[in-house]
């Protein structure tokens, strides 16, 4: 049997690779996993051999101490590998097949995946509807920051690309399709950007700028990102964005002013989270912040798309309400401008293959918009770190040296 080597959280700031045990068809009892799911049989799934994965900004929350996640759980959930074993319920699937896996587990069964809600699906996680490789709280799905990783309900989840050899030269792409280019462009749908729209992104991490990117797939007229960080914004504006630094300035309405002529837009996508910061050079970090201000800068009727992460426990907060999840957010407000709000976990497989054929086509350039970058497995410590400190980059990890020249 071969070994396996993982990305694993150690504690607050710390993650280390470690060895691990290969995958079998079957979920074992481990670090973050749910004693409801301890030995639950996966005759529907496979193994895959990694061929890329790569570091989310969600990843970070966790190894920043901000959630609950356990020492010891292996991380990772933005996964594209090779079928090396195939169990035996798999019908379509098969051995050598180059795939995405969407980031939320779902079964395909249940209502929530008939109805096409696989980022809720309610047989994956005995906690609540809605699960993930590699995360805290999502049923202890072993993560795929690492050589090996098995994925279950194969034949429904995965996307098998359709020419290996094609899919090799624009793998870099390809492997933002199980979750963050998915995750921007429904953040932007969800907004509802189209032709003509004037947009405001806020976040240029990763996220943010697939967002970006997604809107001006979308046809936006005007994309513009809010960040904290001249180096993002200037990954933003590298493909056409325009920006606003929002450490230099605390009026973002003026600002928008400033580019549109009005101090509003057609809608707008939070990109950051519950980590966010408030605006001006002395302020700190304030959960609200971003809610609170698109529905200050979009115009009345508009729609915001919210997948950033917000979560129901974070050990870190400032305060008390903040630790579960209870954030001081102008809701009037909202109800005043008649807004329209979307959240939650992206539901990868309703956009994944459209997506794929967008980029397959050259139609989309994600892997530019995002500066992936690619780095080996024993890498994956100090790519955490510089991407803790800001880093304008998409981490891709290559475990196997596939992408290596």
């Amino acid at each position: 049997m071969s070994g396996n080597r993982a990305v694993v959280y150690v504690e607050p700031g710390k993650v280390e690779v470690r060895d691990i045990a290969y995958p079998e068809l079957v979920l074992r009892d481990g670090p973050g996993v749910n004693p409801l799911n301890v030995g639950r049989k996966c005759d529907h799934g496979v193994i895959l051999k990694v061929v890329t994965t790569n570091i989310c900004g969600s990843d970070q929350h966790m190894v920043r101490g901000r959630t609950t996640a356990p020492s010891g759980l292996v991380l990772g959930h933005e996964i594209t590998g090779e079928v090396i074993e195939v169990g035996r319920d798999v019908e379509f699937i098969k051995r050598g097949d180059l795939v995405s896996v969407p980031f939320n587990i779902a079964c395909g069964r249940c209502r929530s995946c008939k109805e096409r809600n696989t980022h809720v699906c309610e047989n994956v996680n005995p906690d609540r509807p809605g699960s993930a490789y590699g995360y805290v709280d999502m049923g202890g799905w072993v993560g795929g920051q690492s050589e090996y990783v098995m994925v279950p309900y194969a034949d429904f989840q995965l996307l098998k690309f359709p020419d290996k050899e094609q899919a090799m030269e624009k793998i870099l792409d390809l492997t933002m399709l199980s979750d963050i280019f998915p995750t921007g462009y429904h953040g932007a749908v969800s907004a509802g950007v189209r032709p003509g729209s004037t947009v405001y992104i806020a976040g240029a991490g990763p996220v943010g700028l697939a967002a970006a990117h997604s809107a001006q797939l979308l046809g936006a007229a005007v994309v513009i990102v809010g960040d904290l960080n001249a180096d993002r914004l200037m990954q933003a504006r590298s493909f056409g964005c325009e920006t606003v630094n929002l450490r230099e300035h605390d009026d973002l309405g003026e600002q928008i002013e400033n580019i549109l002529g009005v101090p509003e837009v057609d809608c707008a996508v939070d990109c950051v989270g519950f980590e966010a910061h408030g605006h001006g050079r002395s302020h700190g970090e304030a959960p609200a912040t971003v809610l609170n201000t698109i529905m200050q800068v979009t115009r009345a009727g508009g729609r915001l798309g919210i997948p950033g992460l917000y979560v129901t426990g974070d050990p870190g907060a400032s305060d008390a309400d903040a630790k579960i999840g209870t954030l001081k957010i102008r809701f009037g407000l909202g109800w005043a401008k008649s807004h329209t709000f979307v959240t939650g976990q992206t539901p990868v497989m309703q956009y994944h293959r459209s997506l794929m054929m967008s980029i397959l086509s050259g139609r989309a350039q994600i892997a530019k918009a995002v500066n992936a970058t690619k780095i080996t497995l024993d890498e994956a410590p100090a790519a955490y770190a510089e991407f803790d400190r800001g880093a304008s980059k998409k981490f891709v990890i290559d475990p196997h040296g596939f992408l290596q020249a």
